[in-house]
């Protein structure tokens, strides 16, 4: 497959703004092989990803994010310019459930997913086991009220050091600290277990039972500092009814949690998602 260049930008809407950014393509040398635009009118906010084969690019890279960013300064865009020659790196948060946990392990070690997974971290160690059985390195950072800055510092260290470009919460059950979202804007994937804005926090489904509802979800979004209120990437439901038991509310939920959070994972890493103001625009 030939390599490619993703551009993903966002911004005031101006005119001739397509024409601009796929003239500045064809003029580099590249032949787009995907473009996708949406425009808010009511916001008047212009959001593109624009996708091209870099076989006769007549620039190299470093020559391209140069001109890239010449020309979104001048169109006054936010701009993200990626590779598809690059293997993403990502780090996978857990506790005490396996379920998304194998789920991500497998498609990676499939080969479903290009991507390199150099760590799992938990706050226990009742996973270490599946990572191994990966060969994937596992490390145990416990946290408690009084070392959790300290436990924090120590997670940005090792996320650092292995280069990991994306964490993937899959079912940690903590709250991720200030400087982590800070080193990781955007950049932190949670699964919650329920059809966010409705029941939020812990326990939903013994909440959703309570309250009689008659459908459940599972939300992945991007992380902030408001807990289970960052921008959305996926989200489904499944019917159930009055007959629903809390177990079967858990057991069904877990499968729309593996799905939800493995198609929100695959959109970023193909550079389908955009954030402004807090909500997501998802070129699917």
């Amino acid at each position: 497959m030939s390599a490619t260049a993703i551009l993903l930008v966002h911004g005031s809407l101006r005119e001739r703004m397509a024409a601009e950014l796929t003239g500045f393509v064809y003029g580099s040398g590249g032949v787009i092989v995907g473009h996708d635009q949406y425009v808010d009118r009511e916001r008047s906010r212009y959001f593109a990803r624009l996708e091209w084969s870099l076989d006769g690019a007549r620039i190299d890279r470093r020559a391209l994010t140069d001109q890239v960013r010449d020309i979104t300064r001048r169109l006054e865009l936010t701009a993200g310019l990626y590779f598809s020659a690059d293997v993403p790196r990502i780090a996978l948060f857990v506790s005490n459930l396996s379920h998304c946990l194998y789920d991500i392990l497998g498609r990676w070690r499939s080969g479903e997913w290009r991507v390199e997974i150099p760590i799992v971290v938990s706050n226990h160690e009742s996973l270490g086991d599946v990572a191994r059985r990966f060969d994937v390195e596992f490390r145990h950072v416990p946290v408690s009220a009084d070392i959790k800055n300290t436990q924090e510092h120590a997670q940005i260290e090792l996320l650092h050091e292995r280069q990991v470009e994306l964490v993937v919460l899959a079912r940690y059950m903590q709250l991720v600290g200030p400087e982590l979202i800070e080193a990781y804007p955007n950049r932190i994937i949670n699964i919650h277990h329920a059809f966010l804005p409705a029941f939020p926090g812990a326990r939903p489904y013994h909440r959703a039972h309570r309250r009689g509802v008659k459908i459940i979800g599972a939300t992945s979004h991007y992380v902030t500092e408001e807990l289970d209120a960052g921008p959305i990437i996926e989200q489904d439901v499944i019917r159930v009814s009055h007959a629903t038991s809390v177990d079967d509310m858990l057991r069904l939920g877990r499968d729309l949690e593996r799905t939800v959070l493995a198609r929100a994972v695959w959109l970023h890493l193909q550079r389908r998602v955009l954030v402004d103001e807090g909500r997501t625009v998802i070129f699917a």
